[in-house]
């Protein structure tokens, strides 16, 4: 039994040898992280930029309805004695109004921002990914996988192309109007 299990991890070891020796340069493996190309490259920069614009003017009128919903607060707190029972129902009733319109008002903000980031991942990503496949034949490289995607436990620096697939994005890549 014994002498059996010595020589099927012998015929194991000589066929990881062989097989690594029969190995050519198409089985290259080489590594991308997507969303460092889309925040590095011009076209992702410029997209920040937009989007920030976006979000400031949208935390611009959300700051704006939270201080009038603290002013609103303030006053039926300092109104509270002063007003009949039905008074400050109506008054409450008011400000929960203006407190729904407002979670709206930011709920919509972020859909917005949401859809602004999921238009650009579609409008980039295909475009790198015509990079990374160009690169890829060009090379001959069996795959090339993205991180950001499937977890790596590791992978050797030399076959990370992220650099290059952005330099190669940004010579490349012409945004439709």
């Amino acid at each position: 039994m014994r002498r059996y299990a010595l020589l099927i991890s012998g015929l194991a070891l000589a066929l990881l040898v062989t097989g690594a020796n029969t190995a050519s340069a198409a089985d290259k493996v080489g590594f991308i992280d997507v969303r460092e190309i889309m925040i590095s490259s011009n076209a992702g920069k410029k997209a920040a930029e937009d989007f920030k614009k976006a979000f400031e003017k949208s935390k611009a009128g959300i700051t704006e309805k939270e201080n009038e919903l603290r002013r609103l607060k303030e006053d039926l707190e300092k109104q509270r004695p002063l007003l009949t029972e039905n008074a400050f129902k109506d008054k409450t009733s008011a400000y929960e109004k203006k407190f729904r319109d407002y979670q709206i008002t930011v709920k919509d903000a972020n859909d917005d921002l949401q859809n602004k980031e999921q238009d650009l991942a579609k409008t980039l990503i295909p475009e790198i990914l015509k990079v990374v496949q160009s690169i890829g034949e060009k090379e001959k490289y069996a795959m090339i996988i993205d991180v950001s995607a499937v977890p790596v436990a590791y992978h050797a620096k030399e076959n990370d192309l992220t650099k290059r697939v952005t330099e190669e994005f940004n010579r490349t890549y012409k945004p439709k109007k």
